[in-house]
């Protein structure tokens, strides 16, 4: 079974791709000024802000509303004819990050038979982290009567030799230039090429071959070898795969192997890539106590722990957190967390940015606690010997380096 493949991709006709792309619906989720500046830039045009859902809004009165109006909005433009269709396509992309770094990409779409995203799962492609059932039926709101999908999806190789997506960036001048701009609230420049005929050919020639050989190189390791792995976007993903067993279920016996809600469309980038980097997911609990909550964390700490700053208003300290408990400093403070969190008042957040987390744990009964880097190589070997990754262990970039939404798919 190959787990990712070419698309029938839709992409805008508008006049202003800088107004059509925003960034994924869980970024700022603590900041709705942030959405209030985006839905003011892209006033009056056409624009995914008019197609997803941020998570800023989830829980609030005007959650139902907007998703109803989601689905109206998708009907709209595609009778409109604000895309275009692009068939058995790959899309090749390049994104300028703030450092300056060229990020690569290939969109197509997974098979979601494929992908398990449940502990002990043993596809081709996995989750990276624990997956919280409960975020998915807002999802599942809006994703089940959509025509199409607006992914913000980046799925990981771990391919060292750098033969799959390399190669089409070798030939990128010789490919048709679909996009190239910059995105808006400081999300850096972007730019695609169509990948058709002959090229989707090769590339699918060479993921044959390296999905063939893929095992070899984590012979010793307990566990059993994955192909792909999530690194952005799990929850979307998995909101793709719920929709799609929904309907296995309500269609018993029905031929579903190319029915659209089979796949989900994504982004692959190579986790070797120069200008991939992982950066730590910190945390902020606020309407607690968090004197108290430093004190209940001293047994969870060691002389010899993993460092982790802990910010209260204007003062900050460090705490070591036991390494005997988990392999990661997240994993440490995740669990105590939660644990904490079930007997006691205060609500999480999971915020990307050094700063904002500082800001946020200035507020009156917050606390925020600023977590290191996961090395990138501990990915894919960790996934496959001890299963998931404690939620939120890693983002990939800063939060204004998440993918924008931009490329379509028609799922209905």
């Amino acid at each position: 079974m190959q787990a990712f493949l070419p698309a029938d991709i839709l992409l805008p006709q508008v006049k202003s791709m800088e107004q059509w792309a925003v960034i994924a619906c869980d970024q700022f989720s603590s900041q709705p000024a942030y959405w209030d500046r985006v839905r003011e830039n892209a006033a009056g045009a056409p624009s995914t802000i008019n197609l997803i859902l941020p998570e800023a809004e989830l829980g609030t009165p005007q959650e139902a509303a907007h998703t109803a109006l989601i689905n109206e909005t998708m009907a709209r433009y595609l009778a409109d004819g604000v895309f275009r269709t692009y068939p058995r396509s790959f899309v090749y992309v390049e994104r300028t990050l703030e450092s300056g770094a060229i990020r690569k990409g290939l969109v197509g779409m997974v098979d979601l038979e494929a992908y398990d995203y449940s502990v002990g799962s043993t596809s081709a492609i996995r989750a990276t982290e624990k997956t919280v059932v409960e975020r998915i039926p807002p999802r599942m709101r809006v994703r089940k009567d959509a025509p199409i999908e607006l992914p913000h999806i980046l799925m990981l190789c771990d391919d060292h030799d750098k033969v799959l997506i390399e190669p089409v960036a070798a030939q990128k001048d010789a490919l048709p230039k679909l996009y190239d701009f910059e995105l808006m609230e400081g999300g850096g420049h972007i730019t695609g090429w169509l990948v058709q005929g002959m090229a989707v050919d090769d590339f699918e020639a060479r993921l044959a071959d390296y999905t063939a050989h893929v095992g070899e190189k984590y012979q010793g390791l307990p566990g059993v070898p994955m192909v792909f792995a999530v690194g952005d976007g799990n929850h979307s993903l998995a909101t793709a795969k719920a929709c799609y067993e929904a309907r296995k279920e309500a269609h018993p016996g029905e031929d579903l192997s190319q029915h659209p809600a089979r796949f989900a469309l994504v982004e692959l980038e190579n986790i070797h890539d120069e200008a991939q980097v992982f950066e730590p997911i910190h945390r902020v609990v606020t309407h607690t106590d968090p004197r108290a909550m430093l004190e209940a964390l001293v047994p969870w700490c060691a002389s010899e722990g993993f460092p982790v700053e802990w910010h209260i208003g204007e003062e900050s300290g460090t705490v070591y957190l036991d390494k005997n408990r988990s392999q990661l400093a997240v994993g440490v403070l995740q669990a105590f967390l939660d644990q904490y969190l079930a007997d006691h008042p205060g609500e999480i957040d999971y915020i990307h940015g050094d700063s904002d987390l500082k800001e946020l744990a200035a507020q009156e009964n917050a606390i925020g606690f600023l977590l290191p880097a996961m090395e990138k190589s501990q990915l894919f070997r960790g996934v496959i010997a001890d299963g998931i990754l404690p939620r939120k262990t890693f983002s990939m970039g800063h939060a204004r380096e998440k993918r924008y939404y931009l490329e379509g798919r028609a799922i209905k």
